[in-house]
């Protein structure tokens, strides 16, 4: 990253270089929360972990009524009783925290598939973006300030918004 902000520092100490060179910046976090794409992936994931997620709230809530009945009547049970009751709570607790654990994974491994093939989406929306109008460079994170004038943002969003309309239209 040094070395690409050196080499623009010395690109720009020309005022002709500067004057032919075309930039232009890009918010990925504007563009991931506003492509049509990112909602399409967000709505997938749901669709696809609801089913677990379900489950996993109904174990969680069996682990609390079980927990409930040991406090309400643990003092009327027996040791016995008291002591399977307390040794059910336990290997549920396990159940719940290892279904917890692996619906979390599957969720992260999920996401980041879904979202890597996104941002490889939005990195070819910006190199045809790129060569379309013309543009010698292109920043993106580690861009403190970007005028209007040279933020892509919008016009990429508006590029991707028709490449999923194209993409929904067409069987």
């Amino acid at each position: 990253m040094r070395n690409i902000l050196f080499g623009l520092a010395l690109l720009c100490s020309s005022s002709t270089v500067v004057a032919e060179m075309k930039i232009g910046a890009v918010d990925p976090a504007k563009v991931l929360e506003q492509a049509p794409q990112a909602e399409v992936a967000r709505t997938l994931l749901e669709k696809e972990f609801a089913g677990r997620d379900r489950e996993l709230v109904e174990l969680q809530q069996k682990y609390r009524a079980l927990e409930e009945v040991i406090a309400r009547d643990g003092l009327m049970m027996s040791p016995e009783q008291r002591d399977g009751k307390d040794r059910e709570l336990r290997t549920m607790q396990r159940d719940v925290r290892r279904t917890q654990e692996a619906f979390r994974d599957d969720l992260n491994i999920r996401r980041n598939e879904e979202f890597g093939k996104l941002q490889r989406e939005i990195y070819e929306a910006i190199i045809k973006l790129a060569e379309r109008d013309g543009y010698d460079l292109i920043l993106s994170e580690g861009v403190i300030y970007a005028s209007d004038k040279i933020d892509l943002s919008d016009q990429l969003i508006e590029q991707l918004k028709q490449q999923y309309s194209q993409s929904t239209a067409t069987p």
